[in-house]
């Protein structure tokens, strides 16, 4: 167990939204102390290729690489920063629950798509 908790959860995320950047800067603020790998797909399009990815399906929604190595995307990836985030564990527990992960994810989703939409007219890559 003590060596998984020396392996980073690994963060992709796309700068080039600003609301997106907004968000995980001040997701930055609240993990300062956690071990957090944060890889802007922006500044570095090759970090798609560490998820098997292609960079389009990144910039769509929040990808997370966990201790294990498991993949999560969306709204999963927010309750595994919050699983990690010293005063939001709370909140991972809360929405994690079966009926309000599911109302979560589908929420999520349908913000993604017209964030990435938005974007996108706006020309932000």
């Amino acid at each position: 167990m003590k060596a998984t908790a020396k392996v980073p959860i690994k963060v992709y995320y796309n700068a080039a939204c600003p609301v997106c950047k907004a968000g995980i800067e001040s997701q930055m603020d609240k993990m300062e102390a956690c071990n957090v790998a944060w890889k802007d797909i922006h500044s570095n399009r090759q970090f798609a290729n560490e998820l098997n990815s292609n960079l389009e399906q990144v910039r769509k929604r929040l990808h997370v690489i966990d201790q294990q190595g498991m993949l999560h995307i969306g709204f999963d990836a927010f309750l595994i920063l919050w699983q990690h985030s010293p005063h939001e564990t709370w909140k991972a527990r809360l929405l994690g629950l079966p009926v309000i992960k599911s109302l979560g994810q589908f929420a999520y989703n349908l913000f993604a798509a017209g964030l990435y939409r938005w974007n996108r007219a706006k020309k932000h890559w």
